[in-house]
């Protein structure tokens, strides 16, 4: 006898959740052998579409409170992914740029991204995979 609750496999919080412990673990696999987190690439691909934002710029960007970037910033400063320059006009503010290394490896990182997009959504239709972005970001 399961001490489940009866309506769990239609609870949407728990598919939610399922879901993303799914994407993510897969897409943690792909990253380990490049020493990089699921957030910490996030980081990067913010920074490779704006390279040299502040931190509040690409919190607000990546939908992220301040406290959870600044810690992930700090590890990827102390291993070399990402580098904070002075702003040359108000040096008190700090800009961020993805590492020679970082860019080096952006080809890499981004293909792994998109094949493990690919394989989320390989058993959905064309039309499916619209919707289902579309209803994501609707929760967003």
């Amino acid at each position: 006898m399961s001490n489940l609750p009866e309506d769990l496999p239609e609870c949407m919080v728990f598919l939610l959740g399922k879901a993303y412990q799914k994407a993510h673990g897969d897409f943690s696999r792909r990253l380990r052998p490049y020493g990089l987190t699921n957030m910490q690439h996030l980081v990067l691909e913010g920074l490779w579409y704006q390279p040299g934002m502040t931190a509040t710029e690409l919190s607000k960007l990546l939908i992220l409170d301040k406290a959870t970037l600044s810690g992930v910033l700090d590890r990827m400063t102390e291993t070399g992914w990402i580098i904070k320059q002075p702003d040359p006009e108000d040096r008190r503010i700090q800009r961020i740029y993805p590492s020679e290394q970082a860019n080096r490896l952006k080809p890499n990182l981004i293909a792994q991204r998109q094949e493990s997009n690919r394989e989320i959504l390989e058993h959905f239709s064309p039309e499916e995979c619209i919707l289902f972005k579309r209803l994501l970001r609707d929760l967003i």
